[in-house]
């Protein structure tokens, strides 16, 4: 207890040195704002929210039972329309929450806008802050600053159908080349079901393919990102997932085929383990690492994950540090991985869970062979929120531009945004 108040206060003073006299919390700032009232908490929606619902319920009936007079207002928010939202608390300070999860990816974008609030002594006096890896803590943090406590890592591998497999003679792929064969057979042999569900606007399923082709985000026309790009197109094709079903699927209505039964592979995060046991799918499929190029070789995955951050200009400061802190912790990490499957950030709550489910294997073998990850730039927000790389993507899968066209325009529009 001694050592959350010390994180308290820490938070306190760093909150009082940063936060404008115009916005200033509505109790006196030295004791981190009001110690009761209701905070007001941002999480994102899911494809299948229940099981993360009643985790944060938990905590919430835990952080209540702590804190007499204090209450916690939950507003779930749509992953698509993020960045609206976070602009206008930004600019709104009076309706901002007090405590937000985020995307790591978004992490540039808000640090320019100065709407985080700098969790760093807060983090350093948590009993459990010194259990986050450096790798965790980098995805938070933006020129020397950490913004925000990690709160899981995901990465994407391949799922696919064991039951599926079993009956057509197929084995789990070792290479893009198996991969894109197994696919077409099931296909073939199951023309009521896609082969690999693959989306047109599902950037982080066609980044790993650009990726092992040599490819990168910056450098998005360069001959091996175009590589990459056309292996993973020709698969929005007829005899794998036709185009007009499949190239404005997103990221969630490709879990969503997958886990229904009406696709024979998908490449899917570790969270969205939930989403895919709550369908047709569940106890007939496994999992690997996404195959590369090369027999035996791994796609880079993208290391995304979700932060949780304190709104600079919260007037309730210290009881967000101690509801974050909470949350945060080993006890609702593990909870959080057995409803959700989001791989934890403190590394003993990984090596628990590591232990004690093969399912965690693959991703953690993705995370081993090297992962990638967006631009530290600002002007990231701009390609992301721009729909830059999905609309690439489904410009080809649609025949509305070529490889070259695409990818020349998408390379343009994010040189403009990254200022390079």
């Amino acid at each position: 207890m001694k050592k959350r108040l010390a994180a308290l206060a820490a938070l306190a003073l760093t909150m009082t040195a940063c936060t404008p006299s115009t916005s200033a919390p509505s109790a006196a700032p030295s004791d981190g704002g009001a110690k009761t009232g209701t905070l007001k908490v941002w999480l994102f929606d899911e494809p299948n929210r229940a099981p993360k619902e009643k985790v944060v319920g938990e905590a919430i009936a835990e952080f209540k039972a702590a804190h007499p007079g204090a209450d916690v207002d939950v507003q779930y928010i749509a992953v698509d329309t993020r960045s609206e939202r976070f602009k206008g608390a930004f600019n709104d300070p009076a309706s901002a929450p007090d405590m937000v999860e985020y995307g790591n990816t978004d992490l540039p974008e808000y640090a320019a806008a100065g709407g985080l609030a700098d969790l760093g002594p807060a983090v350093s006096a948590w009993s459990e802050g010194g259990d986050l890896t450096a790798d965790a803590k980098a995805t938070a943090t933006y020129e020397g600053t950490l913004l925000g406590v990690p709160w899981y890592v995901g990465v994407r591998a391949l799922y696919y159908r064991t039951d599926l497999f079993a009956e057509l003679g197929l084995q789990a792929p070792k290479s893009q080349a198996e991969l894109t064969q197994a696919a077409r057979t099931i296909r073939a042999k199951k023309p009521e079901m896609f082969g690999l569900a693959v989306g047109g606007k599902y950037t982080y399923a066609a980044m790993p393919f650009v990726w092992d082709a040599g490819g990168e985000i910056t450098a998005i026309n360069s001959p091996q990102a175009r590589a990459g790009l056309k292996a993973y197109t020709d698969l929005i094709a007829a005899d794998n997932c036709p185009p007009q079903n499949c190239a404005d699927l997103t990221g969630g209505k490709t879990v969503d085929l997958f886990a229904s039964g009406k696709a024979g592979m998908g490449i899917l995060g570790n969270f969205n383990r939930a989403a895919v046991d709550a369908g047709a799918a569940k106890g007939k499929y496994a999992v690997i690492p996404l195959p590369g190029s090369e027999p035996g070789s791994v796609a880079p995955a993208f290391a995304g994950g979700n932060n949780l951050g304190i709104m600079k200009n919260s007037r309730r400061p210290a009881l967000a540090a101690d509801f974050l802190t909470l949350l945060a912790s080993k006890k609702y990490q593990i909870k959080m991985y057995e409803a959700m499957g989001n791989l934890p950030t403190l590394k003993s709550a990984s090596d628990e869970v590591a232990a004690k489910d093969p399912f965690v294997k693959p991703f953690v073998d993705t995370i081993a062979a090297g992962t990638k990850f967006v631009p530290l730039n600002p002007g990231w927000g701009k390609v992301d929120s721009g729909a830059v790389l999905p609309t690439m993507i489904e410009k080809v899968a649609t025949g509305k531009a070529t490889v070259d066209q695409a990818t020349d325009e998408a390379a343009t529009q994010i040189k403009a945004a990254l200022g390079s």
